[in-house]
């Protein structure tokens, strides 16, 4: 992500720049064209988009939550099963995004569908976690510990109500967040008892 960032920044222009969004993002449409994707390379930008981002914050906003979910779940799922889980996660997700955005050839770029998918995983296999959050009281900060239940499902319900009436409404992708996340939660769902297993070495 952080390579493809430094690429985009040293193109020459803005033509180019949207040129490569274009090319590498996946571009919402209906499902009649995505059918048609079966025959071109246009399943690939399925994952080449979660490597785009638009500008430093939405690079480091999610490298931030990769990062407080992502290491967790690598270790529980292993390298393998996480990578598959951040690549299937978000190629679906964004699958997800192309056909529900509504706008066509609209490009969805950014990270956020497999990082949902992440954040999915991590609640199925730690449903019990708690988070430290830091909560302004006046003049102080006061750091707390907060079911990771409670914060995950706060952040998906505000995922499903901007899908409709939210910030950058029918410019940012909140369809894949709440794609990649139920897709996330089941494969963690289900490689549950064979994790069990491996961890009581049976």
């Amino acid at each position: 992500m952080v390579a493809a960032f430094i690429w985009i920044s040293l193109l020459p222009d803005d033509a180019a720049w949207r040129a490569t969004l274009l090319r590498w993002g996946t571009l919402s449409g209906s499902v009649t064209e995505w059918r048609a994707a079966l025959r071109d390379q246009r399943l690939l930008t399925l994952l080449s988009a979660l490597f785009i981002h638009l500008g430093p914050v939405h690079l480091i906003g999610n490298l931030l939550f990769l990062f407080i979910f992502g290491l967790p779940a690598e270790r529980s799922l292993g390298p393998w099963r996480f990578l598959l889980l951040f690549l299937a996660g978000g190629a679906l997700a964004n699958l997800a995004a192309a056909l529900l955005m509504g706008t066509p050839a609209r490009a969805i770029i950014g990270a956020s569908g497999g990082v949902s998918a992440v954040i999915g995983a991590y609640l199925a296999l730690f449903p019990t976690a708690r988070l430290g959050v830091v909560v302004p009281l006046g003049l102080w900060l006061e750091f707390i510990k907060v079911p990771a239940a409670l914060l995950i499902g706060l952040w998906a319900v505000l995922q499903l109500a901007f899908t409709f009436v939210g910030p950058s409404f029918g410019a940012v992708a909140w369809w894949a967040h709440l794609a990649g996340f139920v897709v996330g939660f089941f494969y963690a769902l289900a490689l549950k008892p064979m994790l069990a297993r491996r961890a009581r070495g049976g």
